[in-house]
């Protein structure tokens, strides 16, 4: 995991893979986006795969487990996420643990955070993400 964690502070990275054959993926999108895209069009990338991850959500969790990831590291890591990964046997970890992931503007909770937060089985949240991101897109 160090080599993944190094990679991803020393490269500026939001997401590092590291696929079951070693290969090693770079994604550098903020948010769930890169996660969501890996587990809808390419989700051998992520089954059996370690992760480092700047910030973990329990979307981005959600995406993980639907990937079938075995390991992950966030530097920052919400308690919700962290409990839904070990209730389907993903190994986490985290620099720093807490209540919530916050929004961008950091005045309340990230909109992925708040689809997710009353779900609890990752295909639905998944399904729920799609949804909120397409909202998000659409001009208002």
């Amino acid at each position: 995991m160090k080599e993944l964690i190094d990679i991803l502070h020393d490269e500026g990275l939001t997401l590092v893979v590291k696929s079951a054959d070693g290969t090693i993926h770079r994604y550098m999108q903020r948010g769930v986006k890169d996660l969501l895209t890996l587990v809808t069009t390419t989700p051998e990338v992520l089954h059996g795969a370690l992760i480092a991850d700047k910030a973990v959500g329990k979307a981005a969790a959600a995406c993980m487990i639907g990937g079938g990831v075995k390991r992950v590291h966030a530097d920052v890591m919400s308690e919700p996420a962290l409990d839904l990964l070990l209730a389907h046997g993903v190994i986490a970890e985290y620099t720093t643990l807490t209540h919530h992931i916050i929004n961008r503007t950091g005045d309340g909770w990230c909109p992925m955070e708040q689809v997710s937060r009353d779900e609890q089985d990752p295909h639905v949240i998944i399904q729920k993400v799609r949804q909120r991101l397409q909202q998000m897109q659409q001009p208002t």
